[in-house]
């Protein structure tokens, strides 16, 4: 037993003595070093006792922004279906504005010595944001996974949608049938799938239209309907026959926008979503949109998690998933009449 302590010890950086308190679940140790104790356990391979087993073994914390887009809804799902069958259950953690904040939900993780973590378009998905958050839970010990907003400074695993492809995919389509007036309605320029999906949608763009500047055909704005709607209206009215959206949230937002002016979706207006959220081929009309693969991507995340919880990490870096495109009824050939200027 003492040379498991200090095995223990070692690769938790702290004493022998603090993993006897932690083992014996003596209180005066701070939840940092209860986790680091607890996952230096998971990574040896060693047992956990039974009363902390018995509360903490199996927890895996599952923190999403929202659940209003029905995207993260769809991650949470696949990912609580892919963690049953090896022995662990999600704690779903959800934001709410001016609610309990994504390092709220971490430490309280903490405390409840969950196994691991999985971020789903987190704070690492701003560009802006401090990673040293991200930093101690790697200097913990802890495993986890992040979804969508890959950061190089992080050595963490990254799973991700190709959003550039799925940009270039859109734009592709959509000069295939005839639109060269293309605009892209998009969420805040701070975060990284925004600044990939502008980048494909420029490249785009270029390679099929022979335009390198796109700053008038770019409208920042929130990833909500609200935002879709503001973004369609000042598009339409630079003269865009089709518009490409951050979301299929947004692109419900453009089609109202576009409606609001008196204009049809698709005869007047082409709409591109993003996502291909289960709500999509129920619209009106059914929404063309970039299929995520939501389910190969959560498989990978709770794949690799695992992996990490057992002690063999894989390879950190980004982990790129090819996304889709269906087509359905919000777009179509340019009408041969282009809209009169919106006034």
């Amino acid at each position: 037993m003492t040379l498991r302590l200090a095995d223990v010890a070692a690769q938790a950086g702290v004493s022998e003595a603090t993993v006897s308190r932690v083992l014996n679940g003596r209180p005066g140790v701070a939840a940092d070093t209860r986790q680091a104790v607890l996952t230096a356990l998971d990574v040896l391979g060693v047992e956990r006792p039974r009363k902390l087993r018995q509360h903490h073994a199996g927890l895996i914390g599952l923190i999403l922004p929202e659940l209003s887009n029905p995207i993260f809804p769809a991650f949470a799902q696949v990912i609580e279906s892919a963690l049953v069958p090896a022995g662990y259950t999600a704690v779903l953690c959800t934001q709410t504005p001016g609610g309990v904040t994504e390092d709220d939900y971490t430490a309280l993780l903490l405390e409840r010595g969950v196994s691991g973590i999985i971020f789903v378009s987190g704070l690492h998905a701003d560009s802006r944001s401090d990673r040293a958050r991200y930093v101690r839970l790697i200097e913990l010990g802890l495993p986890m996974v992040l979804i969508n907003g890959f950061r190089s400074d992080l050595d963490a695993p990254f799973i991700s949608n190709d959003d550039t492809a799925a940009l270039e995919m859109a734009v592709g389509h959509l000069v295939s049938l005839g639109h060269r007036r293309i605009g892209l309605a998009i969420g805040q320029e701070r975060y990284v799938p925004t600044i990939r999906k502008t980048a494909g949608f420029e490249r785009a763009m270029a390679e099929h239209v022979g335009v390198t500047d796109v700053s008038d055909l770019v409208v920042n704005t929130l990833y909500t309907v609200e935002g879709g709607q503001s973004a369609a209206r000042l598009l339409i009215e630079r003269g865009c026959t089709a518009i490409c959206c951050g979301s299929d949230i947004m692109a419900i937002g453009a089609i109202r926008g576009a409606r609001n002016l008196g204009l049809r979706v698709p005869e007047d207006v082409s709409v591109v979503g993003f996502d291909d959220t289960p709500m999509t081929a129920y619209l009106d009309p059914p929404l063309t949109t970039i299929r995520q693969p939501v389910r190969e991507m959560g498989l990978s995340a709770v794949s690799s998690l695992l992996d990490e919880i057992r002690g063999l990490p894989g390879p950190r870096g980004e982990l790129l998933h090819r996304p889709e495109l269906v087509v359905r009824r919000s777009t179509a050939p340019i009408h041969s009449r282009v809209p009169a200027p919106v006034t």
